[in-house]
């Protein structure tokens, strides 16, 4: 699998119709370039290329061929899904997808800062003081303070909450990088 579809609200969740209704079905090779396309036991697994951002699909049941259904499960992230389905829907009926829904993917500030938290929580696992993460980290200026100041600094600051993150991620809140807020 390439993603947990339940802990990722993007991701679009497809099955087969129930009898008696009719759907459509998808050829993922004709929605565009494919970034990636995986079978599982628990299905198949594509993300479609879109020039306003890509779609995630699961595919319950890949039966070629088979009408398809959107499944949308009623819980916190129901309106992301909505959403997510929309686009797919429009890009399915060979319309404009439209943008991606509001927080993700990740911004451009936290695609920026999980690199500096990893450097930083493999620093202080490694068992350097936060002075010596400051440093390392290109915060040349707290190898000179006195400990007063580098108490009050704000490169301390910086990377006590780089560490803090980091260390909460590690521990299971990486799965929050999957949720939109």
């Amino acid at each position: 699998m390439i993603w947990r579809p339940e802990l990722t609200a993007v991701t679009v969740i497809l099955d087969s119709v129930p009898e008696g209704f009719t759907g459509a079905a998808i050829d993922p090779h004709a929605l565009g370039g494919l970034l990636a396309d995986q079978a599982g036991l628990d299905g198949r697994h594509i993300v479609v290329a879109d020039s306003a951002g890509e779609h995630r699909l699961w595919l319950r049941d890949p039966t070629p061929g088979r009408p398809l259904a959107a499944i949308v499960p009623l819980d916190k992230d129901f309106v992301t899904r909505i959403a997510s389905l929309l686009r797919f829907h429009r890009r399915l009926f060979g319309k404009k997808a439209g943008p991606q829904p509001r927080g993700w993917p990740l911004t451009a500030y936290k695609k920026a800062r999980l690199p500096l938290m990893l450097c930083a929580l493999d620093l202080r696992l490694g068992g350097a003081t936060y002075r010596e993460i400051a440093v390392a980290l290109g915060k040349d200026e707290a190898a000179h303070l006195s400990a007063t100041e580098w108490k009050d600094s704000a490169a301390r600051s910086f990377v006590y909450r780089l560490v803090r993150d980091a260390t909460a991620m590690m521990n299971g809140d990486y799965r929050k990088l999957l949720r939109i807020r």
